[in-house]
């Protein structure tokens, strides 16, 4: 627990923070990877570039400071964070070297501003929260490591089936490469992927969602060929090939016991967690009302049509809505084609009921489109549920937006 005084201290660079706080973040990756190089293997490097961790690092501390005295109301963000460090294995003993170079950063941007007394309440308020993550954590890897089938950091799996999609989208089949027992997932998860590129000094790690049933003997992955590590799994690993991956995990997941209609709402390659949640649904609740929806530039680029279009075959429950920006004429002719354009108010509102359950995963603009459409129509905050490829921002929900 943190004294009154450190509570009052940190409370009093609220403000601050909220005005420099990405710069105070810019500044601690740098001193980061300048002091410990071996971090770049942990960390996406095109999100670094295009400042989206930087910014996902600032909200998260802002909001640490924000609730420094009721830690407990931002449990759900810390639990997201540590699902991401978990699949990257991040260790206890990274947290002190994090929170050196933070403090740092801190003096570097604030200058005099930052006093003793600031950098001394903020060094025991990073402690408090280092401690929260590794306890969190701690449970997470012992959770991933003791389940029927679970391992410790990453597992060599051989990659057995490759099958191209859409023109963008593959899908890679993997199974362990000693046979053993695979672990379980829930339908919305995602397991980090690890890679050596050839002529490249640095490790990268990449999550990728499971878009296949969680009963399967595989993992299927359907990726997007965009950025450099996307690029070199569909260009250069093929069947039998060695890839390390880590135990499932994420907290973008379906809720299983619901009965309340659910609606899958996603565009582009971010139909992968909606995928598992399909079919996890079509197979354990059967008579849930269900529709599927998904965005795409036209039929060329629409992953896995024909999948869904037999389970809309088999499934009176399930309605399926294929929306295309361009559509060809092909396309037009395609029973599942619901419109021309975007996923827009206007449409969503003959589709979706205020008591529906709703899972949305795409890119920023689309969800931020689809979110505010679907308060409009009247689903409450706690319905809507999405996941963002890469550091989460805030999208205009009640939530706190986290690395």
């Amino acid at each position: 627990m943190l004294d009154p005084k450190t509570v009052q201290t940190i409370k009093s660079t609220v403000p601050v923070l909220k005005e420099c706080g990405t710069a105070i973040t810019s500044r601690f990756y740098e001193l980061l990877f300048t002091n410990h190089p071996e971090l770049l293997n942990l960390f996406n490097h095109s999100n670094q570039q295009k400042g989206r961790q930087q910014g996902a690092l600032a909200n998260a501390v802002y909001a640490a400071a924000v609730h420094i005295d009721r830690l407990e109301e931002i449990l759900p963000a810390v639990k997201q964070i540590a699902h991401k460090h978990r699949s990257l294995g991040v260790k206890p003993e990274q947290y002190p070297v994090v929170g050196e170079n933070l403090l740092k950063a801190i003096k570097d941007v604030l200058g005099d501003a930052a006093t003793d007394e600031i950098l001394d309440a903020w060094a025991k308020a990073y402690q408090v929260i280092a401690d929260v993550f590794i306890q969190v954590e701690a449970d997470m890897y012992q959770e991933a490591e003791n389940q029927v089938g679970g391992w410790k950091d990453y597992r060599e799996f051989t990659l057995v089936k490759k099958e191209v999609e859409s023109k963008v989208i593959t899908s890679f089949y993997l199974k362990p490469s000693d046979g053993n027992a695979l672990a379980p997932f829930l339908p919305g998860q995602y397991v980090s992927v690890k890679t050596e590129i050839p002529g490249d000094p640095h490790t990268h790690i990449r999550q990728y969602s499971l878009s296949d049933s969680i009963k399967k003997e595989h993992y299927r992955l359907s990726i997007k060929r965009e950025g450099r590590v996307s690029k070199y799994l569909h260009d250069h690993v093929k069947e039998g090939d060695r890839l390390f991956l880590s135990a499932p995990a994420g907290d973008f997941t379906l809720d299983t016991k619901s009965e309340k209609p659910l609606v899958l709402i996603g565009a582009g390659v971010g139909l992968t967690p909606l995928m598992s949640m399909l079919a996890t649904t079509l197979t354990h609740t059967p008579d849930r009302e269900v529709h599927y929806i998904h965005a795409a530039i036209n039929g060329e680029y629409q992953a896995l049509g024909e999948h869904v279009l037999n389970l809309a075959n088999e499934h009176d429950q399930m309605k399926a809505h294929f929306i295309f920006e361009k559509p060809s004429d092909h396309d037009r002719a395609h029973r599942l084609f619901a419109k021309e354009g975007y996923v827009d108010f206007d449409w969503l509102q003959n589709v979706v009921s205020s008591d529906a359950e709703c899972y949305i995963c795409g890119p920023e603009g689309f969800m931020k489109n689809v979110i505010n459409s679907l308060q409009r129509i009247g689903v409450p905050a706690e319905n809507i549920h999405y996941e963002f490829f890469g550091p989460a921002i805030d999208l205009g929900l009640e939530t706190v937006s986290v690395e």
